[in-house]
């Protein structure tokens, strides 16, 4: 109800505080306008752009078609899967009847991160699941950011690497599609030794495919390209969503060419703008959790999230039969910056 309010109060509070208009709309019709053109002009043309990879979803979305996975700039065989189940909060057993529900319902991309410590529970599920291993999208982490210099990171993050492939050996998993760097290091010497580590892993160990980020900013994205020859992350994932989209976010990885993956894209959005996205999900018979995820994927980036609930599961895959129009797109993306506005006029 407050936010509702908001929606009327908005040029007054512009007002009073003397602050700019929101301008968040503009931009955004802008770069889904010029994505849409890239598609519509050729699809050499937009394979030509660096913010292609992830880019033809988005153009296609604003062209009333969808999709639900893209090719990475590794360009390797394998698509990404938009929607990704992140194993983050559970332990090994639960993660072991969480995946096999997860497969069941029609998932085939994993992100098994080794904060949570189960990935030896995730492998199993896999093994005992039956589910070809060519058919599945699998994403390891490395957490390695508390070592400082080239080569403690380049050290710590090998160290990890082969935890990774051990824990995954539980369920006869011996190669990954994907390692992500739960953190940057603390300063650009540490970031190349672990992207050192990372490369080696895909390059010498060829263990892995694609290699990724966790929120990077772009000054730490331009710490492993300062290296010319450096391999280019695949994906950043970063807490973009409905409640937190700062201008630029998404490009300045487009412009390095680098999906954005939403890590946590509706654990602060519903309590906030749940009503609002509830009514406009009801013209296309979507959820607030469905409008808010397709929000995401129309602005050209991907998502990772969790549940306990098979209906949750089933509901957070089916986004990729409606496209949300630009209205409805502008109006959300502005829900962030109206609540800012409402509660700074709140604590006048």
């Amino acid at each position: 109800m407050m936010v509702n309010t908001a929606l009327f109060l908005i040029p007054s509070i512009v007002s009073a505080l003397h602050l700019p208009s929101p301008i968040i709309a503009s931009n955004e019709i802008s770069r889904r306008t010029a994505v849409s053109a890239l598609v519509a002009s050729s699809t050499t043309a937009v394979a030509s752009t660096g913010a292609s990879i992830f880019a033809t979803q988005a153009a296609a979305s604003v062209l009333g078609e969808s999709t639900d996975k893209v090719t990475l700039n590794s360009k390797n065989k394998k698509a990404f899967p938009l929607a990704s189940f992140g194993l983050q909060v559970y332990d090994d057993e639960t993660a072991y009847r969480l995946t096999l529900t997860a497969l069941e319902v029609g998932y085939r991309n994993f992100f098994a991160s080794v904060l949570a410590g189960n990935q030896r529970g995730f492998a199993k599920a896999v093994k005992a699941s039956g589910i070809p291993r060519d058919e599945l999208y699998i994403c390891g982490t490395v957490l390695s950011n508390r070592v400082s210099g080239e080569l403690a990171a380049y050290q710590k993050t090998k160290q990890g690497c082969l935890e990774n492939m051990a824990a995954m050996a539980a369920g006869n998993i011996d190669k990954l599609d994907m390692i992500m760097l739960d953190y940057p290091g603390p300063n650009d010497e540490s970031i190349r030794g672990q992207w050192k580590a990372f490369e080696e892993m895909a390059s010498k160990d060829k263990t892995v495919d694609d290699l990724a980020v966790s929120n990077f900013s772009p000054s730490q994205l331009d710490a492993i390209s300062s290296n010319p020859d450096a391999t280019v992350p695949t994906v950043n994932q970063l807490p973009f969503s409905v409640a937190n989209h700062p201008n630029g976010m998404l490009d300045y990885n487009a412009k390095r060419g680098i999906l954005v993956q939403s890590w946590s894209p509706l654990s602060r959005v519903l309590p906030r703008y749940g009503d609002i996205l509830d009514a406009i999900g009801k013209k296309y018979g979507k959820s607030s959790a469905q409008v808010g995820l397709r929000w995401i994927v129309q602005n050209g980036a991907a998502f990772s999230t969790q549940s306990t609930k098979r209906s949750h599961f089933e509901e957070d895959l089916n986004v990729f039969d409606f496209n949300l129009s630009n209205d409805e797109m502008n109006r959300i993306s502005l829900l962030a910056a109206e609540r800012e506005l409402f509660d700074r006029r709140v604590n006048y």
